[in-house]
């Protein structure tokens, strides 16, 4: 008999919109994919198949099936949509995720220079018939992106038909969002907030455990939460919770 839980350790059943956990599947095998879903599969909302890696994983409709069945969506990384529109063929693109029973699509402009109009033009073709996440930020660290440019395409995006906006942070966490040391900018975050943008319209990219902390001690529990790597699901958590050592104090007080 499994013994009961404290009452303050709060939950948010799905389907969530806050609180969102994001996984990043840079290419695990299905035994991997059972294992994370069964210790954690139920604090998990979506799994991105990292950037071009489902067009080279043996086996991915299969593993999209083990992540459906465990009520999991999936989605591609951004930068596949990116190279099947530097090409031309977005229709082929759809054509692809249609055959894997996706139901999400992420468009992104991180690598390829793709004018504002063609992104959203992008993002209203695919909400007509899936949910959208689209992405802001450039993946190259060197590029410096103003915060009014981020609001206005945060905006403009959102208007366009994305469910929510991804803020760029890459799987290092030394882009977009993130100074090229890894340090969060944080006066871009904040000028974003106070433009008046909800929090649960975004998703924030964060791989590792200090801007985990940090965008949970800034923004709150709720906060949806991208790229975490499968072995950090349960460790995330306990900092929602508090039951770590980082954000012990801020949850539960002196």
């Amino acid at each position: 008999m499994t013994p009961p839980k404290p009452s303050w350790l709060t939950s948010v059943p799905k389907p969530r919109d806050i609180r969102r956990t994001q996984v990043l599947d840079k290419g695990m095998g299905r035994h991997q994919v059972e294992d994370m879903l069964e210790i954690a599969g139920e604090l998990i909302d979506l799994v991105k198949l990292g950037w071009g890696t489902a067009l080279v994983t043996n086996g991915v409709a299969d593993k999209i099936d083990v992540y459906r069945d465990a009520g999991v969506d999936v989605c591609l990384g951004g930068t596949l949509l990116e190279v099947y529109n530097r090409r031309g063929e977005v229709d082929l693109f759809e054509e692809y995720i249609s055959g894997l029973g996706l139901t999400h699509v992420e468009v992104s402009d991180g690598t390829i220079d793709l004018p504002l109009a063609e992104k959203l033009a992008l993002i209203s073709r695919f909400a007509d018939d899936y949910t959208v996440y689209s992405e802001v930020g450039q993946k190259d660290p060197e590029v410096v992106v103003t915060p009014a440019k981020w609001v206005a395409a945060i905006n403009a995006e959102l208007e366009a038909g994305a469910t929510k906006v991804i803020l760029e942070g890459r799987e290092s966490g030394t882009a977009g969002m993130y100074r090229t040391s890894g340090e969060i900018r944080m006066g871009l975050i904040d000028e974003i907030l106070e433009a008046g943008i909800r929090p649960e319209r975004l998703v924030f990219e964060t791989p590792n455990k200090a801007s985990q902390t940090w965008f949970i001690k800034h923004i709150g529990v709720d906060v949806n939460l991208a790229n975490i790597a499968p072995d950090d699901v349960i460790s995330l958590e306990t900092l929602r919770l508090g039951l770590r050592a980082d954000t012990l104090i801020d949850i539960h007080g002196r």
